[in-house]
């Protein structure tokens, strides 16, 4: 596992982001955000990913198998943009603009328990459910982040395989923390 960083800038005039209180992301959340990722750059362990609804990030250039692949687009602010980026990030594109790139799968209930490592707390993402995917041994607590993007001409846009995202002028993601 090796960490990166994000620095979003995200809309400067009448900024609204907004998160999940008492959130367990590692990052600053103000009117810009810097998120840190941590991401498995090699493969190790046994087994394949569990039938389920959920998302991950991707890394890489292709989805585990069972998984599809897709893209949420953050048009991020135009004046003075800030954004940055270091270390070892999902796959997508990082310019003053953000593209993250992710792997989803709906081939089984988010409401059966599916089976993971329990040892370190972790995130998947919502997919079509309206619920967190269940995983074995661990409690789950949705966490929502609300990114204020840009105000004028603005060009969000999801295309693929994606977590559940509302908004369009503004994307709404939905987190499951496990513990």
């Amino acid at each position: 596992w090796k960490l990166g960083w994000r620095y979003q800038d995200n809309e400067d005039t009448g900024n609204i982001n907004s998160m999940t209180s008492n959130h367990h992301f590692n990052g600053f959340f103000f009117d810009d955000t810097i998120h840190y990722y941590c991401s498995k750059t090699s493969y190790s362990g046994s087994g394949s990913w569990p039938r389920g609804n959920y998302c991950i990030m991707r890394y890489g250039s292709s989805c585990p198998s069972g998984f599809s692949s897709g893209s949420i687009y953050w048009d991020d602010e135009d004046s003075y943009n800030m954004n940055g980026k270091g270390g070892y990030v999902p796959s997508g594109t990082y310019g003053s603009n953000t593209r993250i790139n992710y792997c989803c799968r709906s081939d089984g209930s988010a409401s059966s328990y599916i089976s993971l490592p329990t040892t370190d707390p972790f995130y998947l993402m919502r997919y079509t459910s309206s619920i967190c995917q269940r995983v074995s041994g661990m409690t789950v607590r949705e966490e929502i982040i609300t990114t204020d993007d840009e105000d004028t001409s603005n060009n969000n846009s999801v295309s693929g395989s994606h977590p559940k995202v509302t908004g369009t002028s503004n994307h709404r993601l939905y987190y499951c923390y496990y513990s």
